[in-house]
C-alpha cells in the first residue's frame, strides 16, 4: 500500500509482519529473535574461520564456550542496557520487567558493556590476554548488528524523523491508534540507515583492519579501541535521521551521549594498547641486571 504527498510522491506505508508464525495465543517466531540467531550463526562461523586462518587462539571447544558468553553478554546486557538506559523509571518500579523480553527492549551500548564482560570470562577461562580476546570479539559484531536493525525496520520501530523524501516510510505505529493512514507523517527510514552503516560499513572496515598485516604486529587492544569509535561515529551520524525514542539529554538523544562515552572509551583504549606496547618494548631492549 502506498500514499501520495503533496507533489505526487507515492509514500510506501509500512506493513510487514513482525512474526513469522505464530502457535496459539502467546508463542510465537519472530523476526527480531532469528535476526539474533543469524548474528549468533555468524560469530560461530567467523570464530572457525579465524582459527582456521591462525587469527584466532581459541580452538574448537574455546570457541564452543566463547559463543555460549557471548551470547549471554549480548542478551543480558542488551535488556539490561535498555532498562537502565532508557527505562530506568519502569525499571525501578518493577524489576520484573526485566524478564519480559517479548515486550521488546534491547540496547547496543548495554550490548557492548555485556560483551567486555564476556571477553573477561573468555580471558581469564582460557588464560589469554583480555585485549587480544577484545580484538576478536569486536570483529564478530557488526553481522549482529546489521541483522538486528533489518529486524527494527520489520518491526516497525525506531523509525526515522519526519521527511518526504522519495524513499520515506509511513510507519503506522508512530502515530495514535486509529489515525487515518494520509495523516500520518512519512519518516526516514532510519534503521535501514543504521543497518547499512553499523553492519556493512563497519563490518567491511573492521574486517579489512582485522586480516591486515599480522596479528603480532598491532597492539593488542588497538583493533577493539577503533571499533568503538568507528562505531560511535556512525552511530551519531545515523542518530541525525532516527526519532529519540527516550527524553533527550542536554539536548541531545541518548544514542548520541552514549556513543560520545564511546569515543572517549575508544580512545582511552587506544592509548592504553599504545602505552603497553611501548612499555613491553622498554623492558625488552633494558639490558638484564646480574
Amino acid at each position: 500500500m502506498s500514499v501520495s504527498g503533496p507533489d505526487s510522491l507515492a509514500w510506501w506505508v509500512h506493513d510487514l509482519e513482525p512474526e513469522i508464525v505464530r502457535f496459539g495465543e502467546t508463542l510465537a517466531i519472530r523476526w527480531y529473535g532469528v535476526s539474533y540467531l543469524l548474528g549468533f550463526v555468524a560469530v560461530a562461523l567467523l570464530l572457525r574461520l579465524y582459527h582456521a586462518r591462525e587469527r584466532s587462539p581459541l580452538g574448537r571447544e574455546e570457541q564452543a564456550s566463547a559463543l555460549t558468553a557471548i551470547i549471554l553478554g549480548v542478551v543480558l546486557g542488551g535488556r539490561l542496557g535498555y532498562m537502565v538506559l532508557y527505562d530506568l523509571a519502569d525499571f525501578l518500579r518493577n524489576p520484573l520487567l526485566l524478564i519480559k523480553v517479548w515486550e521488546g527492549g534491547m540496547a547496543s551500548h548495554g550490548g557492548f558493556v555485556g560483551c567486555a564482560l564476556a571477553c573477561a570470562w573468555i580471558a581469564r577461562t582460557h588464560g589469554l590476554p583480555f585485549l587480544r580476546v577484545s580484538d576478536i570479539c569486536v570483529t564478530l559484531a557488526p553481522p549482529g548488528l546489521f541483522f538486528g536493525r533489518v529486524a527494527n525496520f520489520i518491526n516497525g520501530e525506531l523509525w526515522g524523523k519526519a521527511s518526504e523524501v522519495g524513499w520515506a516510510v509511513i510507519f503506522p505505529a508512530s502515530a495514535p491508534p486509529g489515525t487515518p493512514t494520509e495523516l500520518i507523517v512519512p519518516r526516514h527510514p532510519s534503521q535501514l540507515y543504521e543497518a547499512g552503516l553499523e553492519g556493512i560499513a563497519l563490518g567491511f572496515y573492521i574486517q579489512w583492519r582485522f586480516w591486515q598485516g599480522q596479528p603480532k604486529d598491532r597492539p593488542d587492544g588497538y583493533l577493539a579501541g577503533e571499533f568503538l569509535v568507528a562505531y560511535a561515529i556512525l552511530r551519531i551520524l545515523g542518530e541525525q535521521f532516527r526519532e529519540p525514542d527516550a527524553g533527550l539529554i542536554i539536548g541531545m538523544s541518548r544514542g548520541i551521549v552514549y556513543s560520545l562515552c564511546l569515543i572517549l572509551a575508544g580512545l582511552g583504549l587506544i592509548w592504553l594498547s599504545g602505552w603497553l606496547a611501548r612499555r613491553r618494548r622498554t623492558v625488552a631492549q633494558s639490558p638484564a641486571k646480574s
